[in-house]
C-alpha cells in the first residue's frame, strides 16, 4: 500500500534549511498497521503530510520516492491530487477543533466531502451516509449530533467525529497523527479500540503516529522508530517491546511508566535535548544523549544492522543495547 524510499523533506525559510526527514525508507502492506513513534521534532507527522502532499510547495523540498496504493505521490497533478486525498488515504488530524470548520457542523462538512468524490450522490444520499458512519464510530444520538457545531462536542466525541469524516469516502489507506493525544486516558482507550476494529473491519491500511509507545503496541502490527528525522529501529511491535535494541528505543521505553516494567524498576528520563534539524551532526543524531556512543558514532552515520528477518536498527552497539534493555513482565 505504501512504499517510501530514501525519502527526504528539508523546509526553507530561516537561514538555514531545516531537515525534518532523512532518508526514511518504509513499506506498509494492505491491511497493516504501521506505528511512527518517537519525541516532537523526530518527523513523524512530517512524514505522515508528505504522503498527502500537505506541504507548501514554495517552501518544501521532498526527495526520494514516495508511492501509495501503486501511485506515484510527487509526480501527481493537482486535479489527481484533489482526488487522491480522502478516496485513496485520508487523514485524522491531531486536533479536531482545529482541523474542523467552526461556522459549519459537522454533518455539513462529511456530507459536503462524500459529494466531492462521489458525484452521483444526492444530499439525501450523503446525509444517510454520514448518519451511518455516525452510529459506526458510536456517536451517541447521530441524528442530533449531525446538526451540531464542534465546539458543541467533547473531545472525545469531536475525535470520532474526525474518523468518521476520514472514512467518508472509503479510502484504502488511514493516516491518524496523534489522534490521541488531547483525550484523557479513558478516552484514549476507547479511540484506540474503535480505530483497531475499524481497521479490521474495513480492511485497512493504517499508519499511526504517536508519541506514546504503549499506544502504538495496541493498534500496531509494526512500529518503527524515529529520531532526528531517521527510523532508528523498526520491527513487530512484540519484538521491539521483548527485545529493543537501539539506545533510543529503550530510552523511550524506560521513560514510561507501564505495569510491564519489572517490579522495582526505576522511571527514567531521557537526558539532554534533540539535536537543531538544521544542523545535524555527521554521525548519529543520538549520541549526545546516548550513554554507549563511542567515536565511532560521532564520526559518521551508523550503518542498518538486520537483527531478525523483520527487526533492524540504525546502530553500531546493538549488542551492548540489549544488555541494558529493560527486563519486562511476561
Amino acid at each position: 500500500m505504501v512504499r517510501l524510499r530514501d525519502l527526504s523533506v528539508s523546509f526553507s525559510g530561516g537561514r538555514k534549511p531545516v531537515r525534518a526527514v532523512s532518508g526514511v525508507s518504509l513499506e506498509v502492506q494492505r491491511g497493516e498497521v504501521v506505528a511512527l513513534i518517537g519525541e516532537s521534532g523526530s518527523g513523524k507527522s512530517v512524514t505522515l503530510r508528505t504522503l498527502l502532499r500537505l506541504h507548501p510547495e514554495r517552501r518544501t523540498r521532498i526527495g526520494g520516492q514516495v508511492q501509495v496504493a501503486g501511485r506515484d505521490v510527487l509526480a501527481m497533478p493537482t486535479r489527481e491530487l484533489d482526488d487522491f486525498r480522502g478516496k485513496v488515504a485520508s487523514m485524522i488530524f491531531q486536533e479536531p477543533l482545529l482541523a474542523l470548520d467552526p461556522v459549519y457542523s459537522v454533518g455539513a462538512q462529511i456530507v459536503e466531502s462524500i459529494r466531492r468524490h462521489d458525484k452521483k450522490a444526492t444530499a439525501a444520499e450523503a446525509q444517510q451516509r454520514a448518519l451511518a458512519l455516525f452510529e459506526r464510530v458510536r456517536i451517541p444520538s447521530p441524528e442530533r449530533r449531525l446538526a451540531a457545531y464542534p465546539h458543541e462536542m467533547s473531545g472525545g466525541m469531536r475525535q470520532r467525529a474526525m474518523i468518521a469524516l476520514a472514512l467518508a469516502c472509503r479510502p484504502q489507506l488511514l493516516l491518524a497523527d496523534e489522534p490521541t493525544t488531547a483525550l484523557d486516558a479513558t478516552v484514549q482507550i476507547q479511540i484506540l479500540l474503535l480505530l483497531r476494529e475499524l481497521q479490521r473491519d474495513l480492511g485497512l491500511s493504517v499508519i499511526f503516529v504517536t508519541h506514546d509507545i504503549g499506544a502504538a503496541v495496541e493498534v500496531a502490527d509494526r512500529i518503527a522508530v524515529m529520531y532526528a528525522g531517521r527510523i532508528v529501529e523498526e520491527g513487530t511491535a512484540r519484538e521491539l517491546i521483548r527485545s529493543p535494541r537501539h539506545p533510543y528505543t529503550i530510552a523511550l521505553l524506560k521513560s514510561r511508566a507501564h505495569g510491564a516494567l519489572a517490579r522495582g524498576a526505576r522511571l527514567e528520563t531521557i537526558g539532554g535535548a534533540p539535536p537543531d534539524l538544521s544542523a545535524l551532526p555527521p554521525g548519529c543524531a543520538f549520541a549526545e544523549r546516548c550513554a554507549l556512543a563511542t567515536d565511532a558514532c560521532r564520526a559518521a552515520q551508523p550503518p542498518v544492522v538486520e537483527l531478525a528477518p523483520k527487526h533492524r536498527a540504525r546502530c553500531i552497539h546493538t549488542d551492548a543495547a540489549a544488555a541494558i534493555a529493560p527486563t519486562l513482565v511476561a
